[in-house]
């Protein structure tokens, strides 16, 4: 009766064993079967979900609980870049950082908004938002740099700070055209998010180590600590929403004010 219940079962899935099972299976053996015509375990896993997503095959809807799980795993590749990056390095090259941000935002998105406008015929807000799209990247393939051995390379670590000031610039954009269709862009808008995310900055680079050195002193249960860190990152993730910008800079930035300490770096 179970397999003549699955095989009956509509597509896409909603049983969420099935659904569950699909995933742990193409988790276990996309990157299995891809590595042996030498395509990367993460590209692995992106080509699989295409073709059992929506646009493929339509066996898993985008629901929820793959949101979610996306979410996580996007807020945990940022926060382990964060918690990587040798701060000494970063430092140094903290102008190439913003060089590099600067230009791999600006260039997209005066390129973006002009064919948005020219070429698209959109309006200017549509032609901004199309074109913060552009300049907006993310650090993806930052597990398999760490994989490598090559996070502490100076190269990558330009990257990664470059990266945020990129997703900082663009996000905000975001924020900004958001308020302008709602029509809350004014002064008030401006100080509200000016002071709302020197809040956040100060709790999270401040606060948070301290409260990440005395946990980790308190408890040395691995499991707690990892729960724990879990929780730092998410709730780094949610005051950033709370101050008008992307979780994913707090997480980034929970990352970085963990790592001031370097007392997570043995435990995880």
């Amino acid at each position: 009766m179970i397999v003549v219940s699955i095989f009956e079962t509509s597509l896409p899935l909603t049983d969420p064993v099935l659904k569950f099972l699909l995933i742990l299976v193409i988790i276990l053996f996309a990157p299995i079967i891809l590595n042996k015509i030498k395509i990367p375990h993460l590209l692995g896993l992106i080509i699989a979900g295409a073709v059992v997503g929506p646009n493929g095959v339509n066996l898993i809807e985008r629901d929820s609980g793959i949101i979610l799980s996306g979410t996580a795993g996007l807020l945990y590749i940022m926060f382990l870049a964060g918690l990587e990056i040798d701060l000494v390095d970063f430092k140094k090259n903290s102008k190439k950082s913003i060089v590099f941000g600067l230009l791999t935002f600006s260039i997209p998105m005066t390129l973006g908004t002009i064919c948005g406008i020219y070429i698209l015929d959109f309006s200017t807000q549509t032609a901004v938002l199309l074109a913060s799209m552009f300049a907006s990247h993310t650090l993806i393939a930052y597990p398999l740099i760490s994989k490598l051995g090559v996070a502490k390379n100076r190269a990558v670590n330009i990257t990664v700070g470059g990266t945020m000031i990129t997703d900082t610039l663009a996000l905000l954009v975001l924020a900004v055209i958001v308020g302008m269709t709602t029509g809350e862009v004014n002064a008030q808008f401006w100080i509200r998010l000016s002071v709302s995310i020197l809040i956040f900055g100060f709790i999270v680079l401040f606060l948070f180590p301290i409260i990440g050195r005395w946990f980790f002193k308190k408890f040395d249960d691995n499991v707690s600590q990892y729960i724990f860190v879990l929780v730092m990152v998410f709730l780094g993730a949610g005051l950033a929403e709370l101050a008008g910008i992307e979780p994913i800079i707090g997480a980034f930035l929970t990352g970085l004010a963990l790592n001031t300490d370097l007392f997570l770096t043995s435990h995880l």
